[in-house]
C-alpha cells in the first residue's frame, strides 16, 4: 500500500489479497536459495499477473534474495534507476524469473519452464544422480484466464501431462471495468478439467491451512498439471475491498490508515518492517533452500567425476555457450540455378546444428512439414507425454502460446525455436516483443515470407510483417537470399546470447548463387554486403535487396552491366546487424555520394527510405497481395528484372 501510494501509481489490491498465498508458498514449499538465486535446480515462481508486482518485490525483499530488491527500491517503486518497475522485468533483479505484464504471458512462460525441467531431467539425470527435479509455480488472475494465450498454453500443458506445473488462479472477480459478471461467467474449473488438469479449490485466500493442503496435494499428483483456484478479496481489509478502485490506483492516505488499523498495524508508520520479519522468512525459506542447494552441489561434484561429458554440456547450457565443433558439419551448397527454397536449405542446416547441440530443441505450430523444421536425425524423437527426451515439440495450432512457451524454455537456458508462417507472426507478436525485452536468444522461424507463396492469396501473404518485426528493439531479423546466406544466418543466430532472432524464409525456390561470379556469402555476417559489382569502384546506381528478390536484382544487374552502367548490388539479409557495423564499413557498402539507390523487397516499402533517400526508389508493395501464381504476382507488382533495370535507368538519366 505504501509503495503504490508514494508512487501515486500502481495496483495495491491484488498484492494485499494474495499476501497469505505468497507467504505460504515461499515459506513452506518453494525450494529456493536466496543466496544463490540462479541455482539450476531451484523451483520457479512466476507472477503472471504482473501488475501485482509489489507482491513479488515484497517477497524478494523479505527473503533477502542476494543482489535483488532493497527497501530503498520499494520506497522508489516505479521510479527511474530502481529495481522496482511497474511490472516485473527479469533482467532488472535476481529472483524475477520472467518479464510479465501482458496478461497470460507468464502462465505460458511457466509451461515452457516445466517443459525445460522435464527435458533436463530426462537428459541429465542418471541412477543415483537426480540433478533435476523441481516444480514451476505461477500466479494469475481473471485477466490471465480471459486471454487466449492462457487457453492455448493450458491445453498444451494438459496434453503433455506436466505434473511439475502448478498454477494459482486468483479468483477475485474484479477487473478495471468492474465485477467479472459483466464479461466472464464461465466455469473455469470444468474448463481445466477438460484440459486434463487436476483442479483444487481454496475458498478463502486467508486460509493458510487450506493453501498448505492444496500445495501438498499438487506435490503428490502425477500425470497432470494442477490448477488451484483461490477465492480472494481484492484490496482485502480496506474500504475499497471487492471494488475495481483497488485494482489500478492508490488507495489514498486515509484509506491506508484505516486499513492498517484493521490489520492491527501502526497507522502512521510507512514502509515498516518490524524486527524479526525478515529473519522469519530466511529461517524457513533460506535454511531450507541452502540445505537443498548444498546437497545438490555435493551431488553435482560427484556427478562431475562420473559423467564428465554431461557435466561439460551443463556448464555450456548455464553460460549460453556452444560446444566445440557445433558447426563442423554444416552443409555446403554449390552453385545451382535450380530453385531451392530457403526453408528447405534452413531445414538441412538446423538439423546439422541440432546433431551437435543436444540442448537445441523446438517445433512448429502444426506446420513442421511446410516449415521444414522437423529434426530428423536418429534419436531426435518427439517430446510427448512420458517421452520427455524428444527434441521435436508439437505445439499444435497455438502460435501465441508457442512464442511464450519457447520464451520459457529459453529462460531455463535450453535453446528453443518455434516455427510458423510469417503471416502468423502477428499471432505471437507479444511473445516476440517480450523475448527482445528480456534479452533471451529465442529463435522465431518464419517461412512463406512474401507474396511468393502465391495462390493462397492476401490472407496468407505477409506485407507489413517484416517491417513490424524490424521495428522491435533488440530483435535480429534475417532474410537470407540463398542457401549459403542461410548457412551464414544460422551461424549468426546460434552465437546470439542475449538477443532473439526472426528468420524469414521463402516457400518458393531461389537459385543457389554462383559465388565465383558473385561475392562470398560470408559477407552476410555484416548484415549487408556488396554481392555484385566491384567494391572499389563507385557505382552509378546501387540496387539493394533481401531474400528471394536478390536473385531478381542480380538479373537486373546483368542487364544494366551489359549496357555499360556501373551498378552495384547489395544483399541486406539483416538491417539490424548492418546498423551495428562501423560507419566506415557502412559507407563503403553504401557510398554516401551515390544517391541513385533502389530497394527491392516483396513486402511493404516502409523503412527502406532510410537507405534509398529522397531521390531513391523503393520497389515493393503498398497494397495487399492477390491470389495468383507466383510469376503472375511478381509481374503484377513490378518485381521483375526488367522493371528493376528500368527504374535504375530512370534514376540515372
Amino acid at each position: 500500500m505504501d509503495a503504490v501510494q508514494k508512487a501515486n501509481s500502481g495496483h495495491p489490491g491484488t498484492p494485499m489479497a494474495l499476501a497469505p498465498l505468497g507467504y505460504t508458498l515461499w515459506q513452506n514449499f518453494l525450494n529456493y536459495d536466496p543466496q544463490d538465486p540462479n541455482w539450476p535446480n531451484r523451483d520457479r515462481f512466476v507472477l503472471s499477473v504482473g501488475h501485482a508486482s509489489m507482491l513479488l518485490y515484497s517477497l524478494l525483499f523479505l527473503s533477502g534474495v542476494k543482489g535483488s530488491i532493497t527497501l530503498e527500491d520499494i520506497r522508489n517503486f516505479r521510479q527511474l534507476k530502481y529495481k522496482t518497475p511497474g511490472h516485473p522485468e527479469n533482467h532488472v533483479a535476481p529472483g524475477i524469473e520472467t518479464t510479465t505484464g501482458p496478461l497470460g504471458q507468464g502462465f505460458a512462460n511457466s509451461v515452457g519452464m516445466a517443459i525445460a525441467e522435464r527435458y533436463l531431467e530426462q537428459k541429465f539425470n542418471r541412477p543415483d544422480f537426480e540433478l533435476f527435479r523441481h516444480n514451476v509455480y505461477a500466479i494469475g488472475g481473471d485477466g490471465c484466464m480471459m486471454e487466449g494465450v492462457t487457453s492455448e498454453a493450458a491445453s498444451l500443458a494438459g496434453h503433455l501431462k506436466l505434473s511439475n506445473l502448478c498454477w494459482f488462479y486468483d479468483n477475485n472477480q474484479i477487473t478495471i471495468d468492474g465485477n467479472t459478471k459483466i464479461t466472464f461467467t464461465e466455469d473455469v474449473a470444468l474448463r481445466f478439467k477438460a484440459y486434463g488438469w487436476s483442479v483444487l479449490h481454496v475458498d478463502d485466500a486467508n486460509d493458510i491451512n487450506k493453501i498448505n493442503r492444496c500445495i501438498e496435494t499438487f506435490q503428490k499428483t502425477v500425470g497432470m498439471p494442477t490448477l488451484i483456484i483461490v477465492d480472494s478479496h481484492i484490496g482485502w481489509g480496506s474500504s475499497k475491498q471487492d471494488k475495481s478502485a483497488a485494482h489500478g490506483e492508490p488507495l489514498g492516505e486515509e484509506v491506508i490508515k484505516a486499513t492498517k488499523k484493521f490489520y492491527g498495524w501502526p497507522e502512521n508508520e510507512k514502509f515498516l518492517v518490524p524486527n524479526g520479519v525478515r529473519e522469519n522468512f530466511t529461517e524457513k525459506l533460506g535454511s531450507r533452500g541452502q540445505k537443498l542447494n548444498r546437497a545438490w552441489k555435493e551431488l553435482y561434484s560427484a556427478y562431475k567425476e562420473n559423467h564428465p561429458g554431461l557435466t561439460r554440456e551443463l556448464e555450456l547450457i548455464e553460460k549460453r555457450e556452444l560446444p566445440e565443433g557445433w558447426d563442423k558439419d554444416l552443409p555446403e551448397f554449390k552453385a545451382d540455378p535450380k530453385a531451392l527454397p530457403t526453408r528447405e536449405s534452413s531445414g538441412l542446416v538446423m538439423n546439422a546444428i541440432a546433431e551437435n547441440i543436444s540442448w537445441f530443441i523446438g517445433g512448429s505450430a502444426d506446420l513442421a512439414v511446410s516449415a521444414k523444421t522437423t529434426l530428423k536425425f536418429e534419436g531426435a524423437g518427439s517430446f510427448e507425454p512420458g517421452q520427455y527426451d524428444g527434441r521435436n515439440l508439437h505445439f499444435g495450432i497455438r502460435e501465441h502460446a508457442m512464442g511464450a512457451v519457447t520464451n520459457g524454455i529459453n529462460l531455463s537456458k535450453v535453446r528453443a525455436y518455434g516455427s510458423t508462417f510469417l503471416i502468423f507472426s502477428d499471432y505471437q507478436k507479444p511473445a516476440v516483443r517480450l523475448a527482445a525485452l528480456m534479452e533471451i536468444p529465442n529463435i522465431f522461424i518464419y517461412t512463406h515470407d512474401s507474396i511468393g507463396l502465391g495462390e493462397d492469396g492476401p490472407t496468407h501473404q505477409p506485407i507489413e510483417q517484416l517491417a513490424g518485426l524490424r521495428a522491435i528493439p533488440g530483435l535480429i531479423v534475417l532474410r537470407p537470399a540463398d542457401a549459403n546466406e542461410v548457412v551464414e544466418s544460422w551461424k549468426i543466430i546460434m552465437r546470439l546470447q542475449h538477443q532473439p532472432a526472426a528468420l524469414a524464409l521463402s516457400r518458393q525456390g531461389t537459385p543457389t548463387l554462383d559465388r565465383t561470379k558473385y561475392h562470398s556469402a560470408k559477407g552476410a555476417a555484416h548484415g549487408a554486403y556488396v554481392i555484385a559489382g566491384d567494391p572499389e569502384i563507385i557505382p552509378d546506381v546501387i540496387l539493394m535487396a533481401t531474400g528471394s528478390e536478390v536473385a531478381l536484382t542480380l538479373e537486373a544487374y546483368e542487364i544494366l552491366k551489359s549496357e555499360g552502367i556501373k551498378v552495384r548490388v547489395v544483399s541486406m539479409p539483416s538491417l539490424e546487424i548492418f546498423e551495428k557495423q562501423s560507419q566506415s564499413y557502412r559507407d563503403k557498402v553504401l557510398p554516401p555520394g551515390v544517391l541513385a539507390r533502389i530497394s527491392v523487397e516483396a513486402s511493404t516499402t516502409l523503412g527502406w527510405q532510410k537507405y534509398t533517400g529522397l531521390k531513391g526508389r523503393n520497389i515493393g508493395l503498398t497494397t495487399f497481395g492477390a491470389s495468383a501464381p507466383l510469376k503472375d504476382l511478381y509481374e503484377h507488382f513490378g518485381l521483375t528484372p526488367s522493371k528493376i533495370a528500368q527504374a535504375a535507368r530512370d534514376l540515372i538519366k
